[in-house]
């Protein structure tokens, strides 16, 4: 059997993650890695957390585990996580641009034709009423 995971916290660190733990405007997953890596300091074993958290306990070793190689760096959620989005904001501002400057009037489906053979981004035309919707752009008509 591996020995169990024991992180020993500075005074400065301990009060760092107290903080954190207790600071409304971060994540609550990372708040409650702060009380895990305290809670691990103080002589609780990862069983233990894991049951207070209702999580498994790889949960609770990972979150240690990324203390001990990270640092305070380690308790939040690394980037790249979650689908990447197929648009940016330039891309409705150069329709809304056509929108108001060309002459003829545009459809959604037009619209979205357009945005993928002049940016290369391709979106529904559904997708793309309701995103222009958002901002406000009612000149076109639905089809």
């Amino acid at each position: 059997m591996p020995a169990p995971l024991r992180i020993h916290l500075t005074a400065e660190e301990d009060r760092t993650l107290t903080e954190l733990r207790l600071a409304q405007n971060l994540p609550q997953r990372t708040r409650d890695r702060a009380h895990m890596l305290r809670l691990n300091a103080q002589g609780w074993n990862v069983p233990a957390i894991a049951d207070v958290f209702e999580c498994h306990p790889h949960t609770v070793r990972a979150t240690l585990r990324r203390w001990e190689e990270k640092g305070l760096g380690g308790l939040w959620e690394a980037p790249g996580r979650g689908a990447k989005p197929k648009w940016h904001a330039s891309d409705l501002d150069y329709l809304t641009e056509c929108l108001e400057h060309e002459p003829r009037t545009y459809n959604s489906l037009q619209l979205a034709k357009k945005l993928k053979q002049e940016r290369s981004v391709d979106l529904s035309s559904d997708r793309l009423r309701r995103l222009l919707k958002k901002k406000t752009v009612v000149h076109f008509s639905k089809g």
